[in-house]
C-alpha cells in the first residue's frame, strides 16, 4: 500500500481549510447527524405503515443505507475533498453532472436548516418560553453560523456534547419501554405484528423501510469535511460505518421499546411517539423530552449547516460556483463566505414559512445525489491514484444505485412534481457552470 501523498502544500494553502477532526469527533459528527431530530417523530409514521413490529423496516433501512455508505467511504478515502458528492460526479461524468449534484445537496441542506429553525421555534421552545418567530429563526441561525465561523473543531466538539444528550435521550425511551413491560404493562407480542389491515407483512416491511431510510439521511454530509478530517484513509471508514451500525442499534431498540409499550394504533397516531412511552411509564417530566429535542433540532441544524457550506466551498474550487465563496477566516481557516450565504438563504425561506413544501422533496433530491455518487464510483474505479484508500466490493455500488431507483419509485407523485422543477433549474444552471468551465479551460 503506498504512502499518502503529502498534504504540505495543501495545509500551506491561504484558501486550504485546517485539519481539526479525529476519528472520535468525526464518529460523533456522523453520529450526530444521523441520530437527528427525525428519530422523535418517526416511529409513529414506520408503525402506522408496517405494523408493531417497527424494529423490522428500521434494520432493512439500514441495510439499504449501508450499501450507499460503502460507495462514500471508497471515494472519501480515494478523494478526500471539501466539495464531496459533486467532486465524484464532476470527476466521473463532467462539470454538468457535478453541478446537477452539488446543487441536489445545496437545495436540500438549506431546506434542511430552514425546517429545523421553524422547527427549534415551535412547540417545543414553547414549554420554556414564547417569543416572536422571526426573533428566534434570527437568534438561532445567527448563533450556528457563529459556532459554525468559530472552527470544525469547536463545532464538532458542540455537536459531541448534543449528541451524548441524544442518545441519552432515546436510552431514557428505552429504558422506560423495559420498565413499562416489567411492570406488566407492556405487550411484546405487537414486535412481531408485521403488517396493516391494507398491507401484508413484505408489502409493510418494504413501506417501512422506505420511510425508515429517511431516518438514515445525514451520514452523506460527513464527506464534506473529510478535506478537515486528519487521516480520512483510516478515520473516514471507521467512523462512518460505526455511526450507522451504532444508530442502527439504538433506533431499532427504541422502536422496539416503543411499540412494545404503547398501543400500535395511539403510537400511529401520535406526533410525539416517544413522549407517549415517557407519559405511559410516568416518573420523568415531559419538559425533560422537551430539551432533549431542541438539543437533537439544533444540533442537525449546526451539523447540516456545516455541510452546506462545506459543499459551496468545495464546488466553488471546482468552479462550479463562484470563485469568492473560497474565501476562508486567516485564522479559523472556516469558509465564513459560504457559511454568511447559506445561512442567509436558509433564513429567507425559514422567515417565508413556505418550507413544509421544499421539505418534501428532500428525500427525493437525495436519492438522485445517492444514484449519481453509486454509478460514479463505478466509472472512477478506471482511475487509480498515489495512496492506499478503501475499496467495497463491485456489487455494492451496483445493488446501491438500484436501491435509490426502487426507492424513488415509491415517492409520491405530488412530491415528483415539484422535484422535478428543482431538478430543472438545477439542471438549466449546471448546463451554464459547465459551458462556463469549458470556456475557463
Amino acid at each position: 500500500m503506498n504512502a499518502p501523498p503529502d498534504q504540505s502544500a495543501t495545509s500551506q494553502s491561504p484558501t486550504s481549510l485546517k485539519k481539526a477532526l479525529t476519528t472520535p469527533l468525526l464518529y460523533f459528527f456522523i453520529l450526530g447527524d444521523v441520530l437527528g431530530a427525525g428519530v422523535y417523530v418517526l416511529v409513529g409514521q414506520v408503525a402506522a405503515d408496517s405494523g408493531g413490529a417497527v424494529w423490522a423496516p428500521l434494520v432493512a433501512a439500514l441495510c439499504l443505507a449501508l450499501l450507499t455508505a460503502a460507495s462514500y467511504a471508497e471515494l472519501v478515502t480515494k478523494y478526500p475533498r471539501a466539495g464531496g458528492s459533486s467532486h465524484y460526479a464532476n470527476l466521473a461524468f463532467g462539470p454538468f453532472a457535478g453541478f446537477l449534484t452539488g446543487f441536489c445537496m445545496l437545495a436540500a441542506g438549506i431546506v434542511s436548516v430552514a425546517a429545523l429553525a421553524r422547527g427549534f421555534g415551535g412547540d417545543y421552545l414553547a414549554e420554556f418560553v414564547t417569543l416572536p418567530l422571526v426573533l428566534v429563526l434570527i437568534v438561532f441561525l445567527a448563533s450556528l453560523a457563529l459556532l459554525n465561523a468559530r472552527g470544525i473543531s469547536e463545532s464538532t466538539r458542540a455537536n459531541g456534547v448534543a449528541t451524548v444528550v441524544e442518545v441519552g435521550g432515546l436510552l431514557l425511551v428505552i429504558g422506560l419501554g423495559c420498565w413499562i413491560v416489567l411492570r406488566g404493562d407492556g405487550d411484546l407480542g405487537r414486535l412481531t405484528e408485521l403488517g396493516t389491515a391494507g398491507k401484508g407483512p413484505a408489502a409493510a416491511l418494504f413501506s417501512g423501510a422506505v420511510l425508515a431510510y429517511y431516518s438514515f439521511v445525514g451520514f452523506e454530509t460527513s464527506v464534506n469535511v473529510a478535506e478537515e478530517t486528519r487521516d480520512p484513509r483510516r478515520s473516514y471508514p471507521r467512523a462512518l460505518f460505526g455511526a450507522l451500525l451504532t444508530a442502527g442499534a439504538v433506533y431499532a431498540l427504541v422502536g422496539a421499546a416503543a411499540a412494545a409499550a404503547v398501543p400500535t394504533g395511539k403510537l400511529a397516531a401520535s406526533s410525539g411517539p416517544l413522549l407517549e412511552v415517557v407519559r405511559v411509564a410516568g416518573g420523568v417530566p415531559t419538559r425533560l423530552f422537551s430539551a432533549i429535542a431542541l438539543v437533537a433540532v439544533a444540533n442537525g441544524a449546526l451539523l447540516t449547516g456545516i455541510m452546506s457550506s462545506r459543499l459551496a466551498y468545495g464546488m466553488a474550487q471546482d468552479d462550479l460556483l463562484p470563485r469568492f465563496l473560497t474565501k476562508v477566516l486567516p485564522g479559523r481557516r472556516t469558509p465564513w463566505v459560504a457559511i454568511t450565504v447559506t445561512t442567509a438563504l436558509s433564513l429567507l425561506l425559514a422567515m417565508t414559512g413556505d418550507v413544509d413544501t421544499l421539505a418534501s422533496t428532500l428525500v427525493l433530491l437525495l436519492l438522485v445525489v445517492f444514484f449519481l455518487v453509486n454509478t460514479s464510483l463505478l466509472v472512477l474505479r478506471r482511475d487509480t491514484v498515489p495512496h492506499g484508500h478503501f475499496r467495497a466490493p463491485t456489487a455494492v455500488p451496483v445493488l446501491g444505485a438500484a436501491s435509490c431507483v426502487l426507492l424513488a419509485t415509491q415517492i409520491e407523485r405530488d412530491v415528483w412534481a415539484r422535484g422535478l422543477i428543482v431538478l430543472a433549474v438545477g439542471a438549466a444552471l449546471g448546463a451554464v457552470a459547465a459551458v462556463r468551465v469549458r470556456h475557463g479551460r
